[in-house]
């Protein structure tokens, strides 16, 4: 696959979602906010987008409780695409819906949504959604199922779940902006993921191939992974 620039006219936003508590982790301070190398995955990511040419904006959705954690994020970047950050709502459906009306004043054609705790996401990772939304309304990144899949009950094995035709959905997650947006004020209820909300309005969405460094830090151990990966010790080596 190549790293080159995703040449589009077209102006693209990143939305990164970043109002989580992150009750699973069990922490005072929200996981995004956590040093990882002495760098915080929310950090990482806003490095990473602000340094694509592609990217027209990036839109943060904090929490309000997080304002003092997120300017300390900040300091030392000056890029204006990065704008002023937007309050998260009760579920992450509402925290997107309120990026999304933050953004919309700059108009942009594209949107990628993408959850701060993913500190790895690469450069080739977001340039494959971009091209890909030239063909589709939607696409995001996704790893496909490999594993044996069974359907438990209080910690016993029950029933085998076939994993044909099953993927492990990261972010970035992309869309024509106005559809995202039309989706987001027809849906009501919670979402795992973007992905759902524009499928509920019965939208194609493409899948590119994602990276198994692009892991969502969810749990210590993943925090241990992730410092781990920054040393080199572990194996995951993101495909850049």
């Amino acid at each position: 696959m190549s790293d080159s620039p995703a040449h589009t006219d077209r102006k693209t936003a990143i939305l990164i979602v970043a109002a989580g508590r992150g009750r699973r982790f069990g922490a005072d301070t929200p996981k995004q906010y956590l040093p990882v190398a002495g760098i915080c995955a929310l950090r990482r990511c806003l490095d990473m987008f602000l340094d694509l040419s592609e990217v027209a904006h990036v839109q943060t959705v904090i929490h309000p409780d997080d304002r003092m954690l997120y300017a300390q994020a900040l300091r030392g970047v000056t890029d204006s695409r990065l704008l002023p950050a937007a309050f998260g709502g009760e579920t992450r459906v509402q925290s997107v819906m309120n990026g999304l009306q933050a953004l919309a004043g700059h108009t942009p054609d594209y949107v990628l949504v993408h959850d701060a705790a993913r500190a790895f996401v690469t450069p080739r990772i977001v340039r494959e959604v971009i091209g890909a939304l030239a063909t589709s309304d939607a696409a995001f990144a996704a790893l496909p199922v490999v594993d044996a899949l069974w359907r438990a009950e209080g910690g016993v094995a029950k029933t085998p779940v076939a994993r044909d035709g099953l993927w492990r959905a990261q972010t970035p997650q992309g869309f024509h902006f106005e559809v995202l947006q039309q989706a987001h004020l027809a849906y009501y209820g919670d979402a795992a993921d973007d992905v759902e909300i524009v499928r509920a309005m019965g939208t194609e969405v493409g899948i590119v191939r994602g990276d198994t460094a692009n892991f969502k830090i969810t749990t210590p151990d993943d925090l241990l992974r992730a410092e781990q990966f920054v040393s080199g010790r572990d194996t995951d080596r993101a495909d850049r």
